[in-house]
Formats: C-alpha cells, sequence, structure tokens
C-alpha cells in the first residue's frame, strides 16, 4: 500500500508541476470549474520519429490485423505514429471520455461526487459483459457517483459505465468531446447496446491521434479541475485490468495512468484489444500513448505483447 501511495504521488505530482512550457501555450490549471473549456490553440507539428515508426511497423506485424499507434513526449516535440486516423472500436477504452464528461459535470456544479446513486437490476450488462458491481450486488445497490466513476474507470465495470452515460446523456458527451476539439472520437451506444450486437462496437470509435488528444487534454487541465485531474489519474493509475499492454514489459516501477479495452471474439477475429494512456519517463516527461488492435486472428497473448513491446520501444527511446 506504501509503494502504490508512492506511484500515485509520484504521477500527481509530475502532473500538476509541469516546469516546462506547454506546446499550446496554456499553463495547467488553466481550465475553472463552471467556465468554459478554452478553445484549443494551434500548436507546432511534432517532429516525427521516422526510425521508431520502422520499430513499431514490425512489431505491429505479429497480429495480422489492423494497428493504430499515436505516442508523442509532451514535453517535446517528439511524436511517432501508425495509421493515426484509422477508425478502430474502443471498447472499455470509451469509458475515460464518459467519466471525464461526468467530472466537467461535477465541476460545474449538475452532479456531486458524493451523491447516491441506486443501481437497479434492470442497469446491469448482460452475463459475459464485465461488471464487478452486477456480480457483487445481483439485487441492486445503492453507491456514491465517486464509486460508480472508480467502477468505471478503474474496473471497467460495463454497468457502472451505462449509469454514467444515464446521468450525464450521451449529447452531452458529444457536446463535452467538441468542446475540448477532440474531433476523432466518437461516444455512440451504451454497453448494453454494444453487447447485444457484434457491428454496434464499430460506431463507437476513436483514431489513436484522436485518444491522443483527450489524454493531452487531461493532462494539460482542459475541461477538467486540479482535484478532479488528480482522481481520475488515481483512478487510472489503480487499475488492475490490462497488466501485459502498455506496462507490460516497462519496469516495475514505472507509473502507467491507463485504460484498456477488449472485445469479444467472433469467428475467430478480436475486434478490439486496446491500451491508452499516459506513462512518466525516469526523466519525469510524460509520454501519452494509445495502442489499438483490431480484428486480429491472433491469440490474447500475442495482442497484449505487441502492445507491450509498442511501449516500451517507446519508453526506451525517449527515456534517453
Amino acid at each position: 500500500m506504501l509503494r502504490q501511495g508512492l506511484l500515485f504521488l509520484l504521477i500527481l505530482a509530475a502532473c500538476s508541476c509541469d516546469p516546462s512550457p506547454r506546446q499550446d501555450g496554456l499553463a495547467a490549471g488553466n481550465s475553472t470549474p463552471g467556465n468554459s473549456t478554452p478553445a484549443p490553440q494551434p500548436t507546432p507539428t511534432p517532429n516525427q520519429d521516422t526510425a521508431l515508426r520502422t520499430e513499431i511497423e514490425r512489431i505491429a506485424a505479429a497480429v495480422k490485423g489492423r494497428v493504430g499507434v499515436a505516442a508523442e513526449l509532451l514535453e517535446a516535440r517528439q511524436a511517432v505514429s501508425i495509421n493515426p486516423h484509422d477508425r478502430f472500436p474502443m471498447q472499455s477504452v470509451y469509458k475515460l471520455p464518459i467519466g471525464m464528461t461526468v467530472l466537467d459535470q461535477v465541476d460545474k456544479g449538475k452532479l456531486r461526487l458524493e451523491q447516491t446513486v441506486r443501481i437497479e437490476k434492470t442497469d446491469f450488462v448482460r452475463a459475459g459483459q464485465h461488471s464487478p458491481i452486477r456480480d457483487k450486488n445481483p439485487n441492486g445497490v445503492e453507491l456514491t457517483l465517486r464509486e460508480v466513476l472508480r467502477f468505471a474507470v478503474s474496473e471497467s465495470d460495463g454497468t457502472a459505465s451505462d449509469v454514467l452515460m444515464r446521468l450525464v446523456g450521451v449529447d452531452v458527451v458529444s457536446k463535452y468531446l467538441n468542446e475540448l476539439g477532440v474531433n476523432e472520437l466518437v461516444v455512440a451506444n451504451t454497453e448494453k447496446e454494444i453487447g447485444q450486437d457484434w457491428e454496434t462496437q464499430y460506431r463507437n470509435w476513436a483514431s489513436p491521434d484522436g485518444a491522443l488528444q483527450l489524454l493531452k487534454r487531461l493532462h494539460e487541465r482542459r475541461g477538467i479541475s486540479a482535484q478532479h485531474q488528480e482522481l481520475l489519474l488515481k483512478f487510472m493509475t489503480e487499475t488492475p485490468t490490462g497488466p501485459r499492454r502498455l506496462k507490460g514489459l516497462l519496469p516495475k516501477t514505472a507509473v502507467v495512468a491507463h485504460k484498456t479495452g477488449t472485445s469479444g471474439s467472433a469467428n475467430g477475429i478480436t475486434a478490439a484489444t486496446n491500451d491508452i494512456g499516459i506513462i512518466i519517463l525516469p526523466t519525469g516527461q510524460h509520454v501519452a500513448i494509445a495502442v489499438f488492435v483490431s480484428d486480429s486472428p491472433a491469440d490474447v497473448a500475442t495482442r497484449e505483447r505487441v502492445i507491450a513491446r509498442i511501449a516500451k520501444a517507446v519508453f526506451d527511446k525517449w527515456s534517453n
């Protein structure tokens, strides 16, 4: 517990202090709770690392499916990407923008983290979809909004995500993303709806660049207060999901705040094996990274190892 606490304090301090200038000219914390989010400003195009891109393409070939990657060293003009504007089904990655929207509504005084939320049996996602809330409380339960948010972001609970979506509305999520200037990311359906029809997951998509822009807004505290950025990074750092993905080959001491997404398989094809997040390098700098693996016949170990190898290649290159 002490070690986990120290790791979280490290990610919080590193994201909050930010001694170097922002690329967009805005200091962290400029967004004021209840105020409109500043319009994104033009930023210099980061330099693409062609050697790193070649290495990532070689690693990605193992899944024999579609792979999209976008990564950026946030304190420097360094970036790498493959298929950055292709559309990939997000699956549970989409719980991050939903969670950010909920916290924006809390900042605006429309919701309270300590308010009680009743979850009924009718709210449960179907068997086969991940939901610790359903499994632990078969007759329903009352939780605070803070607890529901933790279940959605940290535990990747589908029921919790749908309850959050019900509280804010899909249109509010879309409006929030538009205000942030995150264009290549679409949240359109509930987890229940995604679980009922294979094709629906493809309508809830992100490009690697869209996911990267979302992570950058979180890091820069755009559309989210410092207090709630801290809470969300805590949930993302403590998540038990995806230990073999972005974190899989990194040093055990590496701090990674991330959100995974995983689909089922049909006819031997897995639609989504994803992980996006913010990694703190040994230098104290931050890497925002999104890796999407889609429509792959490879087994789960291969898909996850490709994500881990890509993250390690980025980590090693930019740690020097």
